[in-house]
Parts: C-alpha cells; structure tokens; sequence
C-alpha cells in the first residue's frame, strides 16, 4: 500500500472521539476499497488504558460482518496516543505483524493523523483527502 485515501469528515469523526475517549486510547476499524476509506467502525477499547487498545472479538466480527454487509473490507486499522506521538509503540509493531493492513494513528498531543504500513519495517505512508 502507497498511500491511504481518507475524507475531512471521517478524520473529524475520529478526532472528536480519539478527544472523548480520553484519557484512554480509541480505536475503530477502517472499511473501504483499495486505498479509500469509505466507512468507520468506532470500537471500544476494552482495555480502557492510555496506553493500549484491545477490541473485543465479538466486536471484531461485528465490525467485520458490516463491513461484508456494505460490500467494504476491513482496509485498515485506528487507534489513538492520548499522550504521545502518532508513532508505533513497540505493542503497535508486533500486531502489525498480525494485522498487515494500514494503522492510522491520532496524536492527541499534535492533534494530528500519521499511517503507517509494516512491510520488513515500518514505513509511513501518506494520507490523502478523498
């Protein structure tokens, strides 16, 4: 993957959460087609910690039988740094390793969106408007 594609609005809707959830992390599933976010699953982070998410299975297969619903697939995945840099944390890196699609991470320091994409490393990738 060379790039993602995701709109304004969608980013919105996933900054006023990322801000919500806090002091915890948010998280949601990012459905599309090829490199365009079309959809979000906002999730709940059963871990209710500032520094690690967990979306519970039987989320995950709701998330994941939506998004077949809608005739999407489950393109990517988001979480946010309540306190830190959108940069992948070393728990970031190893599910990467078992989730190998784009991770859109949230600062809530910088307000801001990085992707990323593990390939033999980490690479970032740019985020596009739809």
């Amino acid at each position: 993957m060379q790039k993602i594609k995701i709109s304004e609005s969608n980013k919105k809707i996933l900054s006023e959460y990322s801000e919500n959830q806090k002091p915890n992390e948010a998280c949601a599933l990012l459905f599309g087609k090829g490199d365009t976010i079309m959809d979000l699953f906002l999730a709940e982070n059963i871990e209710k910690s500032p520094v690690n998410f967990t979306i519970s299975n039987s989320q995950l297969i709701e998330g994941y039988d939506l998004a077949e619903e809608k005739k999407m697939d489950v393109i990517g995945i988001f979480h946010s740094h309540p306190d830190s840099e959108a940069y992948p944390s070393n728990t970031d890196k190893k599910f990467m390793q078992s989730n190998p699609v784009v991770w859109i991470i949230y600062s809530g320091i910088n307000k801001n969106f990085r992707a990323f994409f593990l390939e033999s490393d980490i690479i970032e990738i740019p985020i596009e408007n739809d």
